[in-house]
């Protein structure tokens, strides 16, 4: 019988796991724990980062139906739950493991499918969503000023064609 304390822990990580967009699990071994604490803050405040049980954390994610992470359990594992935007959270744990080699990146889960540590470090190369979308934005912006111009050079192009019509008619009026 699973004392309760485990049980508790075990039910804790499940949530963790069922409400994060993302987890990125992550051998910490050889920081101290200022630097943990340092990481902690780089990940912003959509993430949390936690050390955890092996063995525990391999239930609690079974449970919450990720079984692709089973291999990454073993050695010290600490898991960064994402509940933002993941980019930022992978560029926080990237970064400090430039600064930081004794941070190793195993791997992780974002919406439900796997990524590898190399999938990780390119999802960090990625652009925030927030820019994403202000891009988005001023592209449509873009073409929305184009098919203006285009529908407003359309009449005026039809009104200088008449007029070049008239007056050649003038002209050739006045001549006869």
């Amino acid at each position: 019988m699973a004392r309760p304390d485990k049980a508790a822990a075990v039910a804790e990580l499940t949530d963790k796991f069922r409400n994060s967009s993302a987890a990125v699990l992550t051998e910490y071994r050889g920081l101290t724990v200022a630097q943990i604490r340092t990481l902690r803050r780089s990940l912003g405040e959509n993430a949390h980062y936690a050390v955890v049980k092996n063995t525990l954390t391999k239930i609690a994610a079974n449970e919450a139906g990720i079984t692709t992470l089973d291999d990454l359990f073993n050695g010290p594992t600490a898991v960064a739950f994402v509940t933002g935007d993941p980019v930022e959270s992978a560029k926080g744990l990237r970064d400090f493991a430039k600064d930081n080699p004794n941070l190793v990146i195993k791997g992780g889960v974002l919406d439900g499918k796997a990524l590898s540590a190399d999938e990780i470090k390119k999802l960090a190369d990625l652009e925030s969503r927030e820019v994403l979308l202000s891009k988005l934005a001023g592209a449509f912006k873009a073409k929305q000023s184009q098919a203006a111009s285009v529908f407003q050079a359309l009449p005026s192009k039809l009104v200088r064609t008449v007029d070049a019509l008239r007056a050649k008619q003038e002209e050739q009026g006045g001549a006869e």
